[in-house]
């Protein structure tokens, strides 16, 4: 079979030069897709999203939990784009959700300029007082809504008393996205997790899920010219013990499988390709 499609291969390189250079091209063009990141909605995505609405509505601070590569930072990132800016001229736009994602060891004055680069504000110097008061006028010109902080883990101690305030003074949905690590550092201050009580938690796939997910993927993010049939039991024996129900290493996986198979000029994923790459997953 193997030669018979090299021989192919060499005899229309033979007759047309050009068409080999064409279909290199398009493998080139599948694989620059398949480097770019797609966001798909998920139960689980769905299920945030809905819970996120009702404290926007009800303007709550809320966390929401779970292990790295469990999804959770793609699901609220998401998040902001069903509310895109509503542009109006000769006033400021109205954005309804921020989204920051904290750096190690954020401090306040790291919180206050990341919310302003969100809401496009200018600030080139001036000291952490003056950074809160225009951001305090920032989001409330932008009729911000809700505010999002994910890697909150990651930030000081001082910073959760300045997210603290946000939520007590403009009364604003604020949203602690993080790992366990967060609820550790939030029960630290009564102060904060009285308010931060409210936790959705973002759980790994259990089989049927990861079942679902990996043909979900197949169709919607590989998109290879052939079936891989990623759902059948064969496949999922690969996969489980090599994802242990994390989304995230499971799309990483299936990612570079379906890369080496383009590659390799091959239409779809097969189980050798797969067990290649999963081997290196350990």
């Amino acid at each position: 079979m193997v030669e018979k499609e090299v021989t192919a291969l060499m005899t229309q390189e033979v007759l047309n030069p050009l068409k080999s250079v064409v279909e290199d091209e398009t493998i080139s063009e599948q694989i620059q897709r398949l480097q770019r990141r797609v966001i798909v909605q998920l139960e689980q995505m769905k299920s945030l999203h809905e819970w996120l609405d009702g404290k926007k509505l009800s303007r709550q601070a809320c966390r929401v939990v779970g292990e790295s590569r469990t999804g959770k930072s793609v699901a609220c990132n998401a998040y902001r784009l069903l509310s895109p800016p509503v542009l109006k001229r000769g006033e400021p736009p109205s954005i309804s959700v921020v989204y920051w994602q904290s750096s190690p060891e954020s401090g306040p004055g790291d919180l206050f300029k990341g919310i302003l680069d969100y809401l496009k504000y200018q600030l080139s110097r001036g000291t952490v007082s003056e950074m809160r008061e225009r951001v305090y006028l920032a989001l409330e010109a932008c009729q911000v809504e809700m505010v999002i902080i994910d890697e909150a883990h990651r930030l000081r101690s001082q910073t959760f008393a300045e997210i603290r305030d946000i939520f007590d003074k403009l009364e604003i949905s604020v949203v602690l996205v993080g790992t366990d690590r967060l609820d550790a550092v939030v029960r630290r201050d009564e102060q904060v997790y009285h308010r931060f009580m409210s936790c959705h938690r973002f759980q790994r796939m259990n089989p049927r899920q990861l079942a679902q997910t990996s043909v979900i993927w197949e169709e919607r993010v590989l998109k290879l010219p052939s079936k891989s049939n990623l759902g059948n039991s064969k496949m999922q024996r690969i996969l489980a013990p090599a994802t242990r129900g994390y989304i995230g290493i499971l799309d990483m996986i299936l990612r570079e499988a379906a890369i080496r198979s383009l590659k390799k000029g091959e239409a779809k994923i097969s189980e050798s390709q797969l067990k290649e790459v999963v081997g290196e997953y350990k």
